[in-house]
């Protein structure tokens, strides 16, 4: 068997694996994201470990010989400032973090020709930019560290004693050159940041260590077990759903991002998306990526007091359109395609004749209408289907209403934990085993709905281009 830990943005994710490639069990643990001040979004990662002790005990149980490797994925951007030995100097700042905006300017100061090999827009949240605020804000914290890691290498560094990270996280952090395949020395030297607190690179799929005794006792598992680098959470949900060079995946939690695999990088440039290494040899994927997905449809759902089965009850009663309600999802911001860190959240259009349900439908219905100006910004050819992924895509009622706004056919997750599908996959790959396929995913097309959704799509485009001086 191959586990698959996958560590999100707000839970931990577990996952066992068959040889053939058969899900055996899965179990979930959360955490919170803590918001200290306006705008902040940080995690303990001491809570990251907790949860994953409990998901690993909660699907290993009494079989922890039987597993034969371990691989991960995480949450992407975020900066973990740590000791040689792993433990944190603070809590981790996270992708949806939003202080570091001034930073940004460091990077616009930087001439245009390096700034292209970074082949990403600049925005806040990205490792780069917050590690420039800990520098000026905590230099305290800054000259003690010995490492800043991404989340999921965090992880391995505590599982393992070592410290590694891996093209497709790194990629994501404004700090790699996607030109030399390597971190960008050129622009930290230029941006004052040291290029000492950045791990070695080793391929996605490849050992990256073993279980260290301690780690594996409070685990459940066998000491000396080989971990592989694993992959940040798309690049390894893109393996797990077994998505080739030209297909595409819809990926909705947390965030959400359409990702579009190429078998060469070819940079946005207009800077509106992102380009990042896959998890296998030889692959980039081309991304638009949107911050308020579940994180914002979870503050709708609290702030209207349903949980979730009524709160899809509720929007189904409601027609399509929302009968003139446009709701913005932008809590935290949004990257693509507008990169305005100031975009807020909005209900615009209310009326007597609205209700909860109408307030619900909205918010699903302004998710979905992001979705589509992320795949439009992608220019993805007409038609082609748009894969699944991500444990907020479950719903039937949701993938209807996806596939009418997105006016593209939909293939449904063949597994609900994609990324921890392909976390246990690279861990198979660093003992040397093959991917074996995944499941061929049924098709969901668009209903005579479709074309309802056009005046709404219209009216949410034109309700941001209106507010957006305002914001």
């Amino acid at each position: 068997m191959l586990l698959g830990l996958d560590l999100g943005t707000g839970s931990c994710k577990a996952l066992l694996l068959s040889l053939e490639g058969q899900v055996l069990a899965e179990a979930s643990q959360g955490y919170p994201v803590l918001s200290p001040k306006p705008g902040w979004a940080e995690s303990e990662p001491a809570a990251w470990w907790q949860a994953a002790v409990a998901a690993t005990r909660a699907v290993v149980g009494a079989q922890g010989k039987r597993v034969l490797a371990l691989g991960l994925s995480g949450q992407m951007h975020g900066v973990v400032l740590a000791q040689a030995d792993g433990t944190p100097l603070r809590p981790a700042i996270l992708w949806a973090d939003g202080r570091s905006e001034e930073a940004l300017g460091a990077y616009h100061r930087l001439p245009e020709a390096q700034r292209r090999r970074l082949a990403n827009p600049l925005a806040v949240g990205m490792a780069g930019p917050s590690l420039l605020w800990l520098k000026e804000h905590e230099p305290a914290n800054y000259r003690a560290a010995r490492w800043a890691l991404q989340p999921k290498d965090w992880l391995r560094l505590w599982l393992t004693g070592q410290a590694l990270s891996e093209p497709s996280d790194a990629s994501g952090t404004l700090l790699y050159d996607l030109e030399a395949d390597t971190w960008a020395l050129e622009t930290l030297r230029a941006l004052g940041l040291s290029p000492t607190l950045l791990p070695p690179l080793v391929p996605s799929g490849s050992l990256a260590g073993h279980l260290t005794p301690a780690a594996a006792e409070v685990l459940g598992l066998p000491a000396g077990l080989p971990v592989a680098a694993g992959a940040a959470d798309t690049a390894a949900a893109l393996l797990g759903s077994g998505v080739g060079i030209g297909e595409v995946q819809l990926a909705v939690g947390t965030g959400a991002q359409v990702a579009w695999v190429l078998g060469h990088p070819r940079a946005d440039p207009t800077l509106r998306t992102h380009l990042y290494r896959a998890a296998l040899p030889g692959q980039w994927y081309a991304l638009a990526a949107m911050q308020n997905a579940g994180l914002a449809l979870e503050w709708v759902r609290n702030l209207l007091g349903l949980d979730w089965e009524g709160l899809y009850r509720e929007a189904r009663a409601v027609p399509p359109g929302a009968e003139g309600l446009t709701f913005l999802p932008y809590l935290t911001g949004e990257r693509t395609p507008h990169l305005d860190p100031q975009a807020r959240g909005v209900w615009a259009g209310l009326g007597r004749h609205h209700h909860r349900g109408h307030l619900v439908r909205a918010a699903l219905e302004g998710l979905a209408f992001s979705l589509r100006e992320g795949l439009e910004a992608l220019e993805v050819p007409p038609g082609t289907p748009l894969r699944l992924a991500g444990g907020g895509s479950a719903e039937p009622f949701w993938q209807q209403m996806l596939a009418d706004v997105l006016g593209r056919p939909l293939m449904a997750a063949p597994v609900r934990s994609a990324s921890a599908r392909g976390a246990a996959l690279l861990g198979g790959m660093a003992i040397g085993g093959t991917v074996p396929d995944s499941p061929e995913p049924p098709l969901l097309v668009a209903s005579p709905q479709s074309v309802v959704y056009e005046e709404a799509y219209q009216r949410y485009q034109a309700l941001y281009a209106r507010l957006k001086g305002w914001f």
